[in-house]
């Protein structure tokens, strides 16, 4: 059966005005075979619809769906059984803790880049104490400039915006549609003011020097794309995941130019794909042969954050 023909049989049985626990039945239904949690998805698109929480959906099993929130419904039902991801359906995601707008022009955040914000977050955290307890009791501390290349929806700068305000933080993206999401999710979040959004290739049109570079690149190689599940193959922007013949080529321009742009002692950080690790941090060694490269696991135990630092005093940050 086609993709859409399920929903579409499922729309001819089930007439409009179907009461709430019947339409989750049905949907349920319709979604078996194009997800692994079709009773959740059918739950958090129908509260999408109504504009309630999963929860309230089974405080009122037996309300009835108007038709026009009926065929809404059906309609968001059919692109997901297309393969469309649910994010772009609904509009959010959450990352870190924080609900993100999304749209086809990011790509949605996944749960491993929260590794990314957490090693960053320690490195920052101990260059500010490693500063204060240098200067004592001077009050006039440079803060590090942060730079989030790639930013997408903005989710990284915004996470470390809202932890350290403090901080100067560039956000950068070659897509001005990317940008424009960037911008409302900062603006949503309370730190549109905190942020300096610009497009830019890589680090291209940064103010240099900067301090901390933070980065989720493409890193999919070419062998790998057709491999891609179709909602992310066919959605997803692909210049936000296409890393070249062996994955690597976004991540070697920016490690050269992270050389030329860092400030002496600054630090490098990036997100690498699986099996990648070993290759991108020799890829780093070539780049910064003195500084301390090390690898950082996320919650699966795969290796998947790579630091730089290039102060020679520096110990690993531990995670």
């Amino acid at each position: 059966m086609h993709a859409g023909s399920a929903v579409r049989a499922m729309a001819l049985r089930k007439a409009a005005g179907n009461t709430v626990a019947d339409t989750l039945a049905s949907a349920t239904l319709a979604l078996q075979g194009y997800t692994d949690a079709p009773r959740l998805e059918a739950e958090v698109l129908l509260a999408h619809v109504l504009g309630c929480s999963r929860s309230d959906l089974y405080a009122r099993p037996e309300e009835a769906l108007y038709p026009h929130r009926a065929r809404r419904f059906l309609r968001l039902l059919e692109r997901r059984s297309c393969g469309e991801p649910l994010p772009y359906l609904t509009g959010h995601v959450e990352f870190f803790g924080l609900d993100f707008i999304v749209n086809r022009h990011v790509l949605i955040p996944r749960p491993e880049t929260e590794t990314l914000v957490e090693v960053t977050l320690l490195q920052l955290t101990r260059w500010s104490l490693h500063a204060r307890h240098s200067a004592g009791d001077d009050r006039t501390l440079r803060q590090p400039v942060v730079v989030d290349v790639g930013t997408g929806c903005g989710c990284i700068a915004i996470a470390l915006a809202l932890r350290m305000p403090e901080l100067p933080v560039y956000a950068v993206d070659a897509s001005a549609k990317a940008l424009r999401v960037a911008r409302a999710n900062a603006q949503r979040h309370g730190v549109a003011d905190l942020i300096r959004f610009a497009q830019s290739d890589l680090l291209a049109a940064v103010p240099k020097p900067v301090d901390l570079v933070v980065a989720n690149p493409p890193y999919i190689a070419a062998a790998e794309w057709a491999a891609l599940p179709p909602e992310v193959r066919i959605y997803e922007p692909r210049m936000a995941l296409d890393g070249g013949p062996d994955g690597l080529r976004v991540i070697r321009k920016l490690l050269n130019e992270g050389r030329a742009a860092l400030r002496a002692g600054g630090a490098m950080l990036m997100e690498c794909g699986i099996g990648q690790a070993s290759a991108v941090a020799a890829l780093a060694r070539q780049a910064f042969p003195a500084a301390v490269v090390s690898l950082h696991a996320d919650l699966t135990g795969r290796d998947r954050v790579l630091l730089v630092n290039t102060d020679p005093t520096a110990a690993t940050v531990a995670t």
